[in-house]
């Protein structure tokens, strides 16, 4: 299937007189008729389902759906896009190990990594996304256990050079995990370029109406985890589960059954069967929805840089842009529906510009069907410093604008009217 029909059809696959619409099971826990029967699944010897917080039906559908749309193997859900980067590194890291990392990352996704994963034991170097091969190498360390990254970052909108990324990441044995929230899988399909683990928060394109919080990891199966002594979590036995071998048991399953029943089993940052149920009916039109979310972007680049009172213009779409050969390379179809500007007046002029739109909404929030704006630096980036906002590519004045699905005239004007109110 081509991915458009795999957003509607693929994960979930109805018999002869079951629901057409996946169903939500909202219930804790599964019946079975022995404890032998229920033993089997502690130990994992058998496939079924016994309590949520490790596997739900309804969730594992979503999963599946998604999985597909990668290209991966196996995916699984998180309450949040936070714990989906939190899980995807530390499933692989522990106290001790090392982490490169892009600078130009989400700032939670910063402060995640440089704060608590940091008093965790797990150390960071952060590196500037576009770093040259040899820039790259000299980041890596004995005890590196991982590349991280995002394919288009928010709210800089760098775009990460995926192959370049990979190859020196697998270089020195390690995989690529990327977020690929912005781009979603319609514009960007990392697996093709060499990333080994994908990550989203589901909150944004992929829900793409705001009713829901949600996270996904999604594993190639391409990586092999046994081609060195790196990863013992899943290479040795684990002995919470009476010695289980991931990689013997699970093969390219190995990554997300660790993830599942490890992880989830023991933090338990699971989605609710009905958030999945919502996440769903977004992922169905998402196909639809992110060409238009581009369209009205691009639109809105050429008047912002045609604007004598803005400053500076940044959509990779826009010929002129210093990421568009990348964007051609490994988002050709579009990169997404957020521009960031500055205009003339820097931050107190941003202010008045975000309290004047009218259609526009001031949220922390993207990726939405409907138009907001955000400005980082004094939101969702104030907790780090100015030199850390400078590596991240988050200027001062920076103005995120995630561009809607209404009418791009309408949109259009409401940023006209509101760029001259804040020069007054």
């Amino acid at each position: 299937m081509k991915i458009n029909t795999k957003c509607l059809h693929a994960g979930y696959t109805p018999k002869n007189g079951e629901p057409r619409v996946l169903p939500i099971t909202q219930s804790t826990t599964f019946k079975y008729e022995s404890s032998e029967e229920m033993g089997k699944l502690f130990d994992l010897e058998a496939e079924g389902y016994f309590y949520t917080r490790l596997q739900n039906p309804t969730n594992d559908a979503v999963a599946a759906k998604i999985a597909a749309l990668e290209g991966g193997v196996a995916a699984v859900l998180t309450s949040s896009g936070q714990a989906a980067s939190f899980y995807s590194v530390f499933n692989i890291c522990h106290a001790g190990d090392h982490v490169v990392a892009s600078a130009a990352i989400y700032g939670g996704t910063f402060n995640l990594f440089s704060v608590t994963m940091k008093k965790l034991g797990i150390d960071f170097t952060f590196v500037n996304p576009d770093s040259t091969e040899e820039e790259l190498n000299a980041a890596f360390k004995e005890n590196t256990k991982v590349v991280f990254a995002e394919t288009l970052s928010n709210p800089s909108l760098n775009i990460l050079d995926i192959e370049l990324f990979a190859n020196v990441a697998h270089a020195h044995g390690v995989p690529l995990i990327v977020d690929n929230t912005f781009p979603t899988p319609i514009n960007c399909r990392p697996f093709e370029f060499g990333a080994d683990i994908v990550t989203h928060s589901t909150t944004k394109y992929m829900d793409g109406h705001a009713t829901q919080v949600g996270g996904v990891i999604v594993d190639s199966g391409n990586f092999d985890w046994t081609a060195s002594d790196k990863y013992p979590g899943l290479t040795t036995p684990d002995e919470s589960y009476h010695g289980v071998i991931y990689t013997e048991r699970f093969g390219k399953g190995a990554y997300i059954t660790k993830c599942v029943t490890q992880l989830m089993r023991d933090l338990g940052s699971i989605p609710s069967p009905h958030n999945a149920f919502l996440l769903n009916l977004g992922l169905e039109t998402l196909f639809l929805r992110v060409p238009r979310h581009c369209e009205n972007a691009l639109k809105v680049a050429k008047f912002l840089e045609a604007n004598e009172n803005v400053t500076w213009v940044n959509y990779p779409g826009l010929e002129g842009n210093k990421y568009y050969s990348l964007a051609q390379k490994y988002m050709p179809d579009g990169t997404s529906g957020v521009v960031s500007f500055g205009i003339k007046g820097g931050r107190e002029a941003a202010t008045r510009f975000m309290d004047s739109l009218k259609l526009a909404t001031i949220a922390t929030h993207v990726a939405d069907c409907r138009t907001c704006v955000l400005h980082p630096a004094s939101t969702t980036h104030r907790q780090l410093t100015s030199q850390q906002l400078e590596e991240a590519g988050v200027a001062e004045d920076l103005i995120r604008f995630s561009v809607g699905l209404e009418d791009a005239d309408d949109i259009i004007a409401d940023i006209a009217q509101a760029i001259e109110a804040s020069q007054m």
